[in-house]
């Protein structure tokens, strides 16, 4: 071969400067590239969906809870979250009540007051995010093992059976007013979404233990997980299996919680009130469970009442919904053996709840405050046993899908038209502010709401009336608030009537002598003194610390 000789079968390699091809493109089958990025679009889209319904669903909750006036018991929750906020973390020097909500809805109090500052409007946000959280977490869960539109019908269905409630001024009280007891709900609900969608892997038992650990600290215990999953070992005979991990978990829970609230306590946090668990004379508990039905019934919003919106319809829905539940629980128990780790932890938890409260000495005609859980154990079950989880049938689907949305969207906004109403706190806080009276003390339901509405520039503190004798108050209280070293009080917020138990001016001189001035300010009887009140006010009653 010779110089400037092709190669044979090659290309010119002799003075001839050759191209090489570009590679080769392999492509995938036909529009799969396509079909990846129509697929990839789709998945936004349906997150983006999400987040805007939720959006939305918070905005309708904001304005439900702006038709009800927020009172001391959130506006201590608020204080609390300001403490928080700014460096009290383990609230030390706080006497709190039987049940603290410090895992849930006092960090949600502080991350909103830096954003919101301090108002009673801060109190109806964190309402609604309290609620959001538990709608999320009870939707998340139904949804499980859902295909295609049956997911969003279920996830309707929830709101439908949550939202009905919202028709009735219990309902709002009782679920947007004040986040009391609900948020615990959402705890237990994750810890059941949990299980349901991560049984075996090796992160589930102690991510379950410490989310039981920190709603036991925050509320009344949660140990209803450790009872359905011993069941499910006896009954499977078989001890190396996810349920036994997962009972261990539940079970190590208890000592976790009493170990964490034992070192709190040593580095100085907050004091409680011991839980009323007492058990009720047997006597008692068939009383006490038609109580029991009657709350639940007030849960759901199957009541009718001055101030119930739609009126025996808005009761109907109400109805409709907590018979779906009953279905629901119905159909769990028939299939008991073959229903899923969540159902069955769903109706025990609901039966453990409603048991416990027969048998205490807490039912009362209106105060489902205890039993609050029973409505998303409830809504969930609902929603998994009217609809499928599967329909083939698209025309079927749909219509599903739109019967689910009317029942989710009519109840609330039905309640969002009921006006919002301006809280007697706020004329008083300002009328305080402008006069300069900055401490002074009022009953329970007056005090920290003024509190509160000033932003902690007027502070007012709770007092109670055993016998005329006006006292502190050993609640949601702390002690230094009532020491006359440390703050001046100069001024009494009373009430012209003494229904209730109101501090009148004829019991405000019995106890402090003749004001300097008496004013008439939205409804409230202002009386001025030129003394230190604090002097005149006995020790803060002792409560027993839990």
């Amino acid at each position: 071969m010779h110089a400037g000789e092709p190669h044979p079968g090659r290309a010119d390699l002799a003075g001839v400067r050759g191209t090489v091809p570009e590679p080769r493109q392999v492509l995938r089958p036909d529009g799969q590239e396509d079909l990846n990025e129509r697929l990839a679009v789709r998945r936004w889209w349906r997150a983006a969906a999400w987040i805007g319904c939720g959006i939305a669903l918070f905005a309708f909750l904001l304005r439900i809870s702006l038709s009800r006036a927020m009172n001391s018991d959130g506006a201590n929750n608020a204080l609390q979250g300001w403490e928080i906020l700014h460096g009290n973390v383990l609230l030390h020097g706080w006497l709190i009540g039987d049940a603290t909500y410090y895992t849930l809805e006092l960090p949600l109090y502080a991350i909103t007051e830096a954003l919101f500052g301090l108002h009673l409007l801060t109190c109806h946000v964190v309402s609604a995010l309290t609620y959001l959280i538990v709608v999320a977490c009870a939707a998340a869960l139904a949804v499980t093992g859902s295909q295609g539109l049956s997911r969003a019908a279920r996830c309707l269905a929830v709101i439908a059976v949550l939202g009905s409630p919202l028709l009735t001024r219990s309902g709002v009280v009782f679920l947007l007013e004040v986040p009391d007891h609900i948020g615990t709900s959402a705890i237990m609900l994750a810890s059941f979404l949990l299980i349901d969608r991560a049984p075996g892997r090796r992160f589930t038992p102690p991510l379950l233990c410490a989310i039981l650990a920190a709603g036991q600290i925050g509320d009344a215990t949660v140990r209803y997980v450790a009872v359905v999953c011993a069941y499910r070992v006896l009954a499977a005979r078989n001890i190396r299996i996810a349920d036994t991990a997962i009972m261990l978990a539940a079970a190590a829970s208890v000592p976790l919680a009493s170990l964490i609230r034992a070192a709190m306590t040593h580095f100085g946090a907050f004091a409680m009130i011991t839980p009323n668990t007492r058990i009720s004379p047997a006597a008692q508990w068939p009383h006490h469970a038609a109580l029991t039905l009657t709350n639940i019934r007030i849960l759901f919003g199957a009541v009718t009442g001055p101030m119930a919106v739609l009126g025996p319809a808005g009761a109907a829905l109400g109805l409709i919904g907590l018979l779906a539940a009953l279905f629901g629980f119905g159909r769990v128990i028939w299939t008991w053996r073959t229903a899923s780790r969540s159902e069955q932890l769903l109706c025990v938890a609901i039966v453990a709840n409603a048991g416990a409260f027969v048998v205490s000495t807490l039912p009362k005609p209106m105060n489902p405050y205890e039993i609050a859980a029973v409505l998303p154990f409830g809504a969930v079950l609902a929603a998994r046993a009217c609809v499928p989880a599967r329909i083939t049938d698209v025309w079927r689907a749909r219509a599903v899908l739109a019967a689910a949305a009317l029942a989710a969207l009519l109840p609330l906004s039905a309640a969002a038209t009921v006006p919002p109403v301006v809280p007697t706190a706020v004329p008083v806080a300002a009328w305080l502010e402008a006069h300069g009276l900055t401490y002074g003390i009022a009953g329970y339901w007056d005090a920290s709401a003024v509190t509160v509405q000033s932003g902690n520039r007027v502070q007012v503190r709770a007092v109670v009336l055993p016998h005329d004798r006006i006292v502190p108050y050993g609640w949601e209280t702390k002690p230094s608030w009532y020491d006359s070293s440390q703050h001046d009080a100069t001024f009494v917020i009373g009430y012209s009537s003494s229904a209730g138990g109101n501090i009148t001016p004829a019991i405000a001189e019995r106890n402090f002598g003749r004001p300097a001035a008496v004013y008439q300010v939205a409804g409230r009887v202002i009386l001025v003194y030129q003394k230190n009140l604090l002097k005149e006010l006995p020790l803060i009653h002792p409560v027993s610390a839990a």
